[in-house]
This record gives C-alpha cells, structure tokens and sequence, in this order.
C-alpha cells in the first residue's frame, strides 16, 4: 500500500512577474520511482529545487516524514516542514542537477571524498560508501582519473554517485540523461533503476516521456505551472491511449485506394505508411473484422495485420493536440 513521505501542499512560486509554480498539491511515496514530465519552461527545475529545499514557496508549503524516511518500519511519524528542518533534510535528500557539479581537477575518488566532507562524514565512512559508489557506477577503474577526463556518460555517473556519497534515503534528479546519445541515456536509466531497487526513492524529471514512461511507478505531467495529471504508467495508458491501431499489410498494396473508400464512423484516423495501412479506432474489436470483409472488394490479399496500442511517447511527441485536450478533460474532471 502506498506510504507518502512527501507532500506538497498548495506550493506557489513566481519570479517577479512570472509565476512558475500555479498551486502544486501532490504526495510522494516511500520507495516510488516518480516521474516528472513536461516541456521546458514547464516548470520542472524551480519543482526540483523546492523539492531539495534550494527554493523557497512564496505560499504553501513542502512537508516531509523525516522519521520514516530514515527507516521505513515507522509508519506513525509526523510531517514536518522541510523549511524548518534543513539540517535534517540534507542528511536523507540527494540532489543532482543538469549541471555537473563534481570539481573537473579533482579525480573521481577525490570528488567522491570531497562530497563525503560536505556532509560531515568519518574519513572511514566516505572511504567505505565511495568505493561501494564506484563499484555500483562502473568507474572502479577509472577511480584516479581527472573528473574533467571522462567522457559524458561517465561524468553523469559520478555526478549521480557525488549526490549519493551521504546514502540519502530520497535522490533527486533533473534530466538526467540530457544531452547524452541514447546508449549513454540507456546506461543511466538502468543505474537509477537499480539504484531505486535498492530501497532509495527517486524524483527524476525529463521532457523524454519515453525515458520516464519505461521505469516510472507514477508520472506526473507539468504544464504551464500546473500539475494537471498523477497516475501510474498503466493508469495513464488506459486514460491517453484508449485509441488502438490496425497495422494491416495487403497485396499489391494499394492503400490510397483502401482509404478512400472504405470508411466507417469508428475510423479516427487512416495512415498510408508506404508498406502498412494504419487505421486509428477505439474500437478495434467491431473494425478489424469489417475491414477484413471488405478486402476482397478492393482485390486485396492479406499478409499480415496486427493490433498496437499507441505509447505515451508516440501520444506526447506526435499529438501533442489531443494529449493537451485529454489533460485538460482529466483536470476538469
């Protein structure tokens, strides 16, 4: 059963005339890998940054349970205001930025040392828990070259492992995979997700749905200030891709002629991909075999059909339209 640990309760931040956050009300909880979406400007960073406690609300507040944070067989804590506790939520909260913010002539261990100094740990703490670090991102061997000397992918692993030298019970990350190629991307998503298997509750933002939409328990989508929807990955596929497609391959293959004249009021939308036919419907089950039937007229043989339900990446970056009316339905009701 879900067990927040986090709240946030009607949080407003603007600058000057900007208002960035509109009232955010949401819970985080324990052990969750929780997903921030949105496009930039959207509000994501000054999110994060309140979240760490590097920002203050101009009204509302940020609430945390300190008490279960450090160990989860306490259920009965109180939520405290993480302004009024900032010592004590830099002991449990780990934070890593877009920006690198390891030291580039320092070495990997150095930095990783250096960090463990910044919180206050025994010398034979931060030798302990770096190693462990450096095992756990895969720079053992490198553990002695200049942090400025890795490559890009190499660099946002000591980054993540420089948030993580305190073992934080919450990590925080902003785009964590930005501007690296998708194998480095890849690499990074399958760190943080054995880092959260490890008991560690994760806040990450990305504008990559994609990214999110693979490892997140629940996604929240931020627009404008607003978080307009919470849900679980399955949640939210029932909810913005209730629209299936009919991949249908034929021969010889004359789709044009297919989308012109076979038409019927569950059809959303018809594709000619060049090698597939796509159909859009939401009812897939009393479509498939009409069409079916009506192939012969049309002097067509099937090769292959199959069923696909549209991914929320395929929803975000293509229909960026009809995500923002199902948004905004969802939040009107």
């Amino acid at each position: 059963m879900p067990f927040p640990i986090i709240k946030f309760r009607n949080v407003k931040k603007g600058f000057k005339e900007h208002i960035v956050l509109k009232g955010i009300d949401l819970e985080i909880n324990l052990g969750e890998m929780f997903g921030l979406i949105g496009s930039s400007g959207a509000g994501k960073t000054t999110f994060l940054k309140i979240l760490i406690g590097f920002l203050e609300p101009d009204s509302g507040d940020l609430l945390f349970k300190i008490d279960s944070i450090i160990n989860p067989e306490v259920t009965d804590s109180e939520f405290k205001s993480v302004y009024e506790n900032m010592t004590e939520l830099k002991k449990v909260f780990g934070f890593a930025a877009q920006t690198p913010s390891f030291y580039p002539n320092l070495t990997v261990y150095e930095n990783l040392d250096y960090f463990g100094i910044l919180y206050n740990l025994p010398k034979s703490i931060r030798k302990r828990n770096a190693y462990t670090l450096l095992n756990l991102i895969g720079l053992m061997s490198s553990k002695n070259a200049l942090a400025k000397n890795l490559s890009g992918g190499m660099q946002k692993r000591l980054d993540i492992a420089c948030a993580l030298i305190h073992d934080p019970r919450v990590l925080i990350l902003d785009e964590p995979t930005a501007d690296l190629d998708p194998f480095l991307g890849k690499h990074i998503w399958n760190l943080i997700q054995t880092i959260n298997r490890k008991g560690t509750t994760v806040v990450v933002s990305s504008h990559h749905i994609l990214d999110l939409e693979n490892i997140c328990t629940r996604i929240g989508f931020l627009k404008k200030g607003k978080l307009i929807h919470v849900g679980s990955v399955q949640e939210l596929s029932r909810k913005f891709t209730s629209t299936q497609e009919i991949h249908l391959e034929s021969y010889p293959g004359n789709y044009d002629k297919i989308i012109s004249e076979f038409n019927n009021h569950l059809i959303i939308r018809k594709e000619n991909r060049g090698h597939e036919l796509v159909i859009y419907t939401k009812k897939p089950e009393i479509l498939l075999p009409k069409l079916l039937q009506e192939l012969g007229t049309f002097n067509e043989i099937l090769m292959d059909v199959k069923l696909k339900r549209i991914s929320l990446d395929e929803l975000f970056s293509k229909d960026p339209k009809r995500l923002n009316k199902i948004l905004a339905s969802a939040k009107n009701n």
